[in-house]
């Protein structure tokens, strides 16, 4: 048993190994390539982030979903170089909308360079994405343009928050649908689609995408919670801190209006106060780690990895399907 990354991926068969090794290092490759300009200074920024490393984990999906098929045929590598190059660019956005410092352990572009090339090299790298695309055929760029809008629209629907009467939870859920879930699945349908799979097989992994994306970030909204620096490499709390409600934060403000316990009241006013003070919160991290609202967002990242698991149950047993499952199984490790 050998291990690939991300999230050390146990893959038992050494035929697989090498075809996800192998193309991911073409992934890798064609990065840097899609990436370089005649203008140095946009190539030093295009790369920035692809230098700056990554989990690589919609590539690794491409991968293992062209095993359904011809894992070697050409739009393979292409397909995966796309949908990394689209992650990228909307990292270089966000970290603009988040004022973040921080990207991958290296400073943001936005702090190096200013937001307007920040934004800019974010257009930079759609760009060479849909030129890349232009080649894989007219449904690739159709799959590609309907997933960016649904990314897009999930941003705008975070930012201008739930409408008057709608659950602010099952908002937010729709919200991680299209900001991750869907860029995910177009990872999963673009290596299986690529690869001439079966068009059963096609539809069945795109459902499966979509529900692992949800989970994946959804184990992210806990582990910035219940985490400390050393295991997840992140800062513990920069949601809480920047006042983003994640779904623990929803799930406790959920309780607090149905049972209307004092404590819990108390800590939503703590969570809605400033918490760049240090001691308000640490204080706030702490009564949230240990609150039952913490537990309740574990369980719907279980679920949703549990649903991901079930939707590749009509798909024949083989290395990649059990390299697919043992991600949903990842993906719930990282939630606790």
């Amino acid at each position: 048993m050998t291990v690939v990354e991300p999230f050390g991926l146990s893959v038992r068969d050494q035929a697989l190994e090498a075809d996800v090794r192998t193309g991911l290092s073409a992934v890798e490759a064609g990065l840097l390539d899609a990436t370089k300009s005649e203008v140095p200074f946009i190539t030093e920024a295009a790369q920035h982030l692809v230098r700056a490393g990554g989990k690589r984990f919609r590539p690794l999906l491409v991968m293992l979903a062209a095993q359904f098929g011809d894992p070697y045929a050409p739009g393979i590598v292409p397909s995966a170089v796309v949908v990394e190059l689209t992650h990228l660019a909307t990292l270089y956005h966000d970290d603009v909308m988040d004022e973040a410092d921080v990207r991958r352990g290296v400073d943001s572009a936005n702090t190096r360079w200013g937001n307007s090339v920040a934004v800019l090299t974010g257009d930079f790298l759609f760009a060479r994405a849909s030129h890349i695309l232009a080649d894989l055929g007219p449904e690739a760029v159709r799959i590609q343009a309907e997933a960016f809008e649904r990314l897009v629209t999930g941003q705008i629907l975070e930012t201008a928050g739930p409408r008057d009467g709608r659950d602010p939870v099952d908002h937010y859920l729709d919200v991680m649908a299209g900001k991750t879930g869907s860029l995910v699945a177009v990872s999963v349908r673009f290596g299986a689609m690529m690869s001439g799979a079966d068009e059963l097989v096609v539809d069945t992994l795109t459902q499966y995408g979509e529900r692992l994306g949800v989970a994946f970030q959804l184990a992210d909204d806990v582990l910035d919670i219940a985490s400390d620096s050393h295991e997840s490499g992140k800062t513990p709390g920069t949601d809480l801190r920047e006042g983003v409600p994640t779904l623990p934060v929803l799930r406790l403000r959920a309780m607090a209006d149905a049972e209307g316990r004092p404590e819990d009241l108390e800590l939503v006013a703590l969570l809605e106060s400033d918490l760049t003070d240090d001691d308000r919160h640490a204080e706030a991290l702490r009564r949230l780690r240990e609150h039952p609202a913490l537990e309740q967002a574990r369980k719907d990242t279980v679920r949703y990895a549990q649903e991901a698991r079930a939707m590749l149950a009509p798909l024949p047993d083989c290395s990649a399907k059990a390299a697919l499952e043992e991600l949903c199984d990842a993906v719930v490790h990282r939630a606790g």
